[in-house]
């Protein structure tokens, strides 16, 4: 009877396993995550039954009995593992968006069980053999371009992740992977659990002096829903924090929330990320030189634009110099305002915000509150569409029949000029505690090409733009119509790519190619051609008027000097933290400390990421690579100057733009691709002139 019983309940099991929604093919309208179906008692199983099947999936690669080619080695290597790629991606999306202790608990785990499969993979002697011998035998396949950067990708892919290594280093390798897999989850989660566990309750309403109406509105709903009705509630969420630093006149209260942002993870406390940002720098350091690299930066920007370190801070140092300039010149006129406002205090970080607003005011007549009613996000949203149907002839139709992993979120329908299907869109904009913050761009299905059927993207824009109030729409700032703009860029280069292959469609670029499409779309935001189409007045419907249009071109230099000094100050961290060649030997503070002190950082700004909360760095994937942004800045300028000749919606240009850098994905050198769409390479000039800089 027992065997009966045993038999039954394995084969229960069996059926479970089998039958787990992760693992299914959806069946859905285009074939979308059927997010209504996920449970997380699910996931742990779906990721050790996917890492199965990728191992049948290589093991199939290893048994072929033909010789290796490109068709029964690169190309099923490029397929292998898609329901792994399918768990992974529903999985860590989802823990950055509507997180929990168990969606926790769950990262916790499987996070070493991947780094231990990755490694399994990469390091796999026999896998590499078959690679190295159609990558040693390229000549004799008539392979294409796209067909040889894939092949290339491999190759070297595998070469830098250790196949090259003897066994023991192999294990080394391994053991470093998987403390490294553990260190940077815990970062991330110890910066989520500091950003949300600061509140700010005011109960004096005088404290709410010189906010705006709407912020104040927005924080009594936040102290409502948080259980205190006759408080106000401001958070270290962009939202809440950014414009109470703007705007609030008193002091005191600024320092308190200011000091409490810049400390996150620097708190001593179970949260503090000062030890886990030296173990990694050094651990990485520690891999690279068991790769044959003097570097974790020189092991990274091989595969980038930049191809070393040199060449980054040659970049940084060209700007460093003009920008300090300016934002000494800064700091003076605000220290000025201050004493003109018959204060004797000195300026410091925390008043900045609040006296360029000022100082923004009496130079230009402009106050940024002024704008946020002609950016009713609606609006804005609408505005964006139009710009890319205009530029490609790209169409939205909303879709309410998608299964949805949040009520706030908007799903889309995307089509072509020709009417044909181009993938899905998901938009997610409000803050929440489940969620992180920031703003990304993310895809839960990439494009690619199985035979001749194109499998169409699935791609996902979160952001953290400020709530409704009331009967009052949600209303941006200009900083966030510029995000918006910025990750819509990266939308459509989810959504436009036209690549054969998996692992080199879309945005599967070097770091310091993928922020070009996004950063261009931020010019059009304050164009006033596509201004007057979209920045109407949430109330009266007005379109914004040429005289505020003519205000925000006159200010839009304003504050440059700090806005770069703040990036470069990071971007100079992340490769200082990268490039060391011994162990770091001095906690996170001074390290951090010593090094912008001896580049002149002014005590008035702090570099935008602090160490302790700085994810792009530790924990996002943009370790020696948060460079990019100002890197891809230089692109993106050159490249808007195309559109600036031609007429901002010049349908040749955008197809030129279109056809080289959205479809292309890492099919060609960059460097190339840009110059296929430019006829030259790009120029430094257009950069600092956008800024005020030269």
């Amino acid at each position: 009877m027992k065997y009966f019983l045993f038999l039954i309940i394995g084969i229960a099991m069996s059926l479970q396993t089998f039958a787990n929604p992760l693992l299914e093919d959806f069946k859905t309208p285009f074939g979308v995550p059927a997010f209504d179906k996920f449970k997380t008692k699910d996931y742990l199983p779906a990721f050790k039954e996917a890492m199965k099947m990728h191992n049948k999936d290589i093991q199939k690669i290893l048994k072929s009995k033909d010789a290796p080619n490109f068709e029964n080695t690169i190309v099923a290597l490029d397929r292998a593992g898609s329901k792994l790629v399918q768990v992974s991606t529903i999985f860590f999306n989802l823990h950055s968006v509507i997180s929990d202790t168990e969606m926790d608990k769950v990262a916790e785990e499987v996070s070493p069980l991947l780094s231990a499969h990755s490694d399994k993979v990469s390091l796999n002697k026999d896998l590499f053999v078959r690679i190295k011998q159609v990558y040693d035998n390229r000549a004799s396949f008539n392979l294409n371009a796209e067909q040889s950067r894939l092949l290339e990708k491999y190759y070297k892919d595998f070469a830098r992740n250790g196949a090259l290594l003897d066994e023991t280093q192999k294990a080394k390798l391994m053991q470093i992977n998987e403390k490294l897999s553990k260190l940077t989850l815990q970062f991330s989660q110890n910066v989520q659990n500091e950003t949300n566990s600061f509140q700010l309750f005011i109960d004096n309403k005088s404290d709410l002096a010189g906010l705006p109406q709407s912020i104040i509105d927005g924080a009594a709903e936040a102290s409502k829903a948080a259980g205190q009705p006759d408080k106000w509630l401001f958070t270290l969420q962009n939202p809440s924090i950014v414009p109470f630093l703007q705007y609030s006149s008193v002091r005191p209260l600024r320092e308190k929330i200011w000091k409490a942002y810049a400390n996150r993870g620097n708190n001593g406390n179970e949260y503090d990320n000062g030890k886990i940002v030296v173990e990694i720098a050094n651990l990485r350091m520690e891999r690279a030189k068991l790769l044959g690299y003097d570097n974790h930066s020189s092991y990274i920007l091989e595969n980038n634009m930049a191809k070393n370190p040199k060449t980054v801070l040659d970049l940084l140092y060209k700007l460093w110099e003009p920008s300090i300039k300016v934002s000494k010149l800064e700091a003076y006129d605000l220290q000025s305002m201050i004493y003109k406002e018959g204060n004797n205090f000195k300026l410091e970080p925390w008043d900045w915000s609040y006296y360029s607003e000022k100082v923004r005011i009496a130079k230009f007549n402009l106050n940024e509150e002024e704008m946020r009613p002609y950016f009713k996000l609606e609006n804005v949203r609408d505005g964006i569409f139009t710009l890319v149907n205009k530029l490609y002839g790209v169409s939205f139709k909303p879709r309410n029949d998608l299964p949805l992993y949040h009520h706030e979120v908007m799903s889309y329908e995307v089509f072509d000029a020709d009417g044909s299907h181009l993938g899905i869109l998901y938009m997610d904009f409000f803050p929440r505690d489940s969620k992180k913050g920031g703003a990304w761009m993310t895809n839960y299905r990439e494009q690619y090409f199985i035979d001749a059927n194109k499998i169409t993207p699935v791609v996902s824009l979160v952001m953290n733009f400020s709530k409704p109030t009331g009967d009052q729409p949600s209303l941006l700032t200009l900083d966030e119509v510029q995000t918006f703009f910025h990750e819509f860029g990266h939308g459509m280069h989810g959504l436009l790519s036209n690549c054969k292959y998996l692992g080199i469609s879309g945005t599967n670029v070097s770091r310091d190619f993928v922020e070009l499409p996004s950063q261009i779309m931020e010019h059009w935001a304050t164009e006033p051609e596509l201004l007057k189409l979209y920045a109407k007045h949430y109330k009266t419907g007005e379109v914004i008027p040429q005289s505020l249009i003519d205000k925000m071109d006159k200010s839009s230099k304003f504050n440059q000097g700090f806005a770069t000094v703040e990036y470069l100050a990071a971007a100079y961290l992340d490769i200082f933290y990268h490039s060391i060649e011994s162990p770091i030997n001095v906690d996170a503070n001074k390290f951090e400390n010593d090094k912008l002190n001896e580049l002149g950082l002014i005590p008035e700004i702090i570099s935008r990421y602090r160490s302790q909360y700085f994810r792009h760095a530790f924990s996002g994937g943009y370790d020696s690579g948060y460079y990019s942004y100002i890197w891809s800045g230089v692109l993106d300028s050159d490249a808007f100057e195309a559109f600036k000749q031609n007429g901002i919606f010049d349908k040749k240009t955008a197809t030129a733009f279109r056809k080289n850098i959205l479809e292309r994905g890492n099919t060609d050198d960059p460097q190339k691709l840009y110059k296929l769409f430019r006829g030259a390479d790009p120029s430094i000039e257009p950069l600092l002139k956008n800024r005020g800089l030269n």
